[in-house]
């Protein structure tokens, strides 16, 4: 498994980035989230040791792009590449996920034809309203592998429409950080349930920060909310 921040900051696009994680590390660091600029990291796919051999090995899950959004609009100029490199390491995986699938069909390489083997693509819909919007555009895309992602999930949402065997994964989680939304346990309960009715995979990842069981609260620290996910063994 790797990590590959090619472009670093965003812009806030709906209800879920409220409490976006860089925005609270950059504000930290004094940095500015929405300043968007190339990574030292851009080339790091086809980065090579002394012997001439990948630095990322054969095989590789690479997480792409998560301190942005792949198809933001001033990676533009810089997605061509990116591309190029994903599709010189096509013995590696990529996995990314958007807020912005309506940008998707347009920036597409050339020879995507119905999508690249290596390549997973995730959209976020935190509410009934941005599962509403996104999934059909989503849905109607070249992607060999798609997934649905509701982290953070602000409130019950049914996908029951949007789940056949067009969708490899759902994967759900409350928010982190101290202003974190609540996240409640009927709600992880009834996506598991569509999930099974549809015949999709289904991850519940974290608990986020309030997470709450039969009506009581419980302030999850952060090094547990993957922990206490793992538990419900869902």
């Amino acid at each position: 498994m790797a990590m590959w921040n090619l472009w670093h900051g965003c812009h806030k696009k709906s209800e879920g980035c409220l409490n976006c994680y860089m925005f609270r590390g950059d504000f930290k660091r004094g940095n500015n989230p929405e300043d968007i600029h190339k990574t030292n990291s851009f080339y790091a796919p086809i980065a090579r040791n002394r012997k001439g051999e990948y630095k990322i090995k054969k095989g590789s899950m690479i997480w792409t792009c998560f301190t942005s959004d792949f198809f933001l609009e001033e990676a533009d100029v810089w997605r061509d590449e990116a591309w190029q490199m994903i599709k010189e390491r096509s013995d590696c995986q990529f996995f990314f996920i958007t807020k912005r699938p309506e940008r998707i069909q347009d920036h597409l390489p050339v020879d995507w034809l119905d999508g690249y083997d290596n390549v997973w693509i995730g959209v976020t819909c935190e509410t009934q309203r941005m599962a509403d919007e996104r999934l059909p555009i989503f849905k109607a895309l070249p992607i060999k592998k798609k997934n649905i992602i509701c982290e953070p999930m602000l409130e019950k949402v049914d996908f029951s429409q949007y789940l056949d065997d067009d969708i490899y994964q759902l994967v759900c989680g409350g928010e982190s950080g101290s202003k974190a939304r609540p996240c409640h346990y009927d709600w992880i309960l009834d996506l598991k349930r569509q999930c099974e009715e549809a015949g999709v995979n289904f991850w519940f990842k974290q608990t986020g920060y309030r997470f709450v069981k039969d009506g009581k609260m419980y302030l999850i620290p952060r090094k547990l909310q993957h922990q206490q996910a793992r538990k419900a063994n869902l």
